[in-house]
């Protein structure tokens, strides 16, 4: 599986917060919330996912291919003890991840989606 180079934009300092937005969104997306958390003592990580905003396409898109990126850009900006948020498809994302690298999530914040199988059919939009 290639691992595709995620775009970001990183506010503050601090204990590592990275957000993992929606199908068709952007870290962007994220802004407001990651200037916030930025003022409350974290560095906030808005990342654009693969096919999306700045980072990357790739034919490749499911779960695995997302969150091998995510240990990526972990391992890329040498971080630790992530807090993980995300959004829709990226909870999806975090959530697959904190079951495979578990050793290196402190927390996982889950928005809008259930850890329930749903069956990919948006190929056709992206």
């Amino acid at each position: 599986m290639e691992i595709v180079p995620l775009f970001s934009k990183v506010y503050g300092e601090g204990r590592p917060l990275i957000i993992l937005h929606g199908l068709f969104g952007m870290g962007d997306n994220w802004t407001t919330h990651a200037k916030f958390f930025a003022t409350k003592g974290w560095q906030v990580h808005a990342v654009d996912g693969r096919n999306h905003g700045r980072s990357p396409h790739h034919s490749e898109h499911n779960y695995d291919a997302m969150a091998a990126d995510l240990e990526g850009y972990i391992n890329e900006h040498h971080l630790e003890n992530v807090v993980l948020l995300g959004h829709s498809m990226g909870g999806k994302t975090v959530m697959n991840f904190a079951v495979r690298k578990p050793q290196l999530v402190d927390a996982v914040i889950v928005v809008d989606i259930a850890p329930k199988f749903y069956p990919v059919h948006h190929d056709a939009y992206i």
